[in-house]
């Protein structure tokens, strides 16, 4: 049975896992708003090195449509107005010699059917995780077989897998479906 309880604990933790990877990935998505978490993937060439743009500069919102970069060096402004517009983000950055400004546009209704579409695919890659943290539950427990685990057991252990994946299958569709208001709320 302690066998048991440690592949439900692993299963468990694996599959948090995939919710916390999901957050991030859904995070991602704007949804109209400006959010500084928008600018997590643009990389800066930081002196030779391409560096985050989160460790080079401020990045705050003004308001509900504006992004403000403050860099800790005046002279990367040039170079974090180039890495935003080559990160392909949709984003334009107006460079005033101290700040950079970003305007986010409205999103059109074509666009939020396409971030729809994204997050409902990010749910899916999150439940194809769980699913496969599933099989590789089970497929240990009937290793156990040969260790002397009763077929009553193995049903039992199976069955709380299975309830343990149906729990977190319906954590991701809540997720996927608060993303998906969000995103739709004009």
């Amino acid at each position: 049975m302690e066998e048991i309880n440690l592949i439900l604990d692993d299963s468990k933790q694996a599959m948090e896992k995939s919710i916390i990877h999901l957050n991030l990935e859904l995070g991602k998505i704007r949804a109209g708003r400006a959010n500084p978490s928008m600018l997590d993937s643009v990389k800066v060439d930081y002196y030779g090195s391409l560096t985050p743009l989160s460790q080079i500069a401020n990045i705050s919102t003004l308001d509900s449509r504006t992004l403000t970069i403050q860099p800790w060096e005046k002279a990367m402004l040039e170079e974090i107005t180039k890495a935003i517009m080559n990160a392909n983000l949709g984003l334009n950055p107006q460079n005033n010699g101290e700040v950079i400004l970003i305007s986010v546009p409205v999103l059109t209704e074509e666009r939020r059917i396409d971030l729809v579409k994204r997050s409902k695919a990010e749910g899916e890659h999150a439940k194809i995780s769980i699913r496969s943290q599933r099989k590789d539950a089970n497929e240990m427990v009937r290793s156990l077989k040969e260790e002397g685990l009763s077929e009553d057991e193995i049903k039992t252990s199976e069955e709380e897998i299975q309830k343990l994946t149906d729990s977190f299958t319906s954590k991701v569709d809540e997720l996927v479906d608060l993303k998906e208001a969000d995103i739709m709320k004009v």
